[in-house]
């Protein structure tokens, strides 16, 4: 296959990126927001990344290119999301991608998100899409993968959206495994099991772990209200007793040191609205003398049982792990910790040497959000091969 040269938009740490660039692309331009994930890229994959807002950037300035890829921001579609709406402004960053595509006529452009992107709006928000690249004249195809059938640990499921315009087919690419052969997390992270965390390298057998980091909150019981409450009826007390006090909300913001907090308080919104902590319900009733109608049901705490919680649950070990999300990993199976940044990289087929930069955060974040690795080097060789036919 030739070289041809590649923009990548969203790129992030560059799990799809570094799949094209395994398989001989060049990449001429690659853009993200987040500046960890941009050093990330910068160090493990190209030099070729511009840290800034998409939205501000002067499209004129991106080079010529025979490919366009891009994962533009999926929050807003998630189906983890239950307040996903198409009023969401980061439903429209596609937007982005289609003035670029409009702009440098790349001969094929893939992009990829959530697969809640297909129920949203009914089938309209896809459709919408759809319709927008085809306007610019590309065919345009789309498909549900799943990361395990590509050889990653792990049970994945994204969107890609393929369109090219140099007559040809669209290409997805072929899966590797069956069920029967999926490889699971123990298959692939077991042996980090027992090696100690650490902020520095690891060594293992002679090689370099990086990123053997993660957080130790593994509880499955917390601090909760004794008596059920109804956040409304204390909204609308509180309200009630700070009228008539002399009281500004802004006074209380400043009594207290918070910005916003005490605004909650006194929501008539109450759906909007919050309860204060104890301390700061008593000193709050110091200030605005009410009663003692609520003291107890806001103020008294016992220790419950967290019957469930996404965030506290223990990962899959003998099948691929559900998926590695950016906002928090699962448990690991010796019930000590969370999995490791390193084993979460794992588990999204990254490179053992692929060195992620930032906070824990950060790096979970940018691990999060990322395409698997295997899944990446798969699209790319459909890509080469619609190219390659052109």
């Amino acid at each position: 296959m030739g070289k041809y040269d590649l923009v990548s938009l969203f790129c992030g740490a560059g799990g799809m990126d570094y799949g094209f660039h395994h398989r001989g692309f060049n990449i001429v331009w690659a853009n993200d927001f987040d500046v960890d994930a941009c050093e990330t890229y910068s160090i493990n994959i190209d030099k070729n990344v511009i840290c800034g807002d998409i939205t501000k950037i002067d499209k004129s300035t991106i080079p010529s290119c025979d490919v366009v890829i891009g994962g533009f921001p999926c929050q807003g579609f998630s189906v983890a999301n239950t307040k996903r709406s198409m009023d969401d402004k980061r439903n429209f960053l596609y937007k982005e991608m289609l003035d670029v595509v409009r702009q440098k006529k790349p001969k094929i452009f893939v992009a990829e998100n959530v697969k809640g992107l297909l129920s949203m709006g009914d089938g309209k928000v896809i459709e919408m899409i759809v319709n927008d690249f085809e306007k610019l004249g590309y065919k345009v195809d789309y498909k549900i993968v799943v990361a395990a059938e590509y050889g990653v640990p792990q049970k994945r499921e994204r969107l890609l959206i393929i369109g090219n315009n140099i007559g040809t087919k669209n290409i997805f690419p072929l899966t590797t495994h069956k069920e029967s052969d999926f490889v699971s997390a123990k298959e692939a992270i077991g042996f980090l099991a027992d090696i100690p965390l650490s902020e520095d390298s690891v060594i293992l057998d002679e090689a370099k772990i990086y990123n053997h980091i993660a957080y130790r909150n593994v509880s499955n019981k917390y601090m909760g209200r004794k008596y059920k409450v109804d956040q409304a009826d204390i909204c609308d007390y509180l309200r009630e007793w700070r009228k008539n006090s002399g009281w500004s909300v802004k006074k209380i913001d400043e009594y207290f040191g918070y910005a916003h907090t005490a605004g909650h308080w006194f929501r008539k919104d109450n759906k909007s609205g919050s309860i204060p902590k104890p301390e700061d319900w008593f000193i709050l009733k110091d200030l605005l003398r009410f009663d003692d109608k609520y003291d107890k049901f806001v103020t008294e705490y016992e220790e419950k049982e967290i019957v469930f919680e996404q965030s506290l649950r223990i990962t899959n070990w003998d099948t691929p792990s559900d998926t590695i999300t950016a906002t928090g990993p699962e448990i690991h199976t010796n019930k000590t910790r969370r999995l490791s940044c390193r084993e979460c990289a794992i588990l999204q087929s990254f490179p053992m040497d692929f060195v992620f930069k930032g906070s824990m955060n950060s790096i979970y974040r940018q691990i999060g959000n990322a395409v698997p690795v295997k899944l990446s080097i798969k699209i790319a060789e459909a890509v080469g091969e619609m190219l390659g036919g052109e």
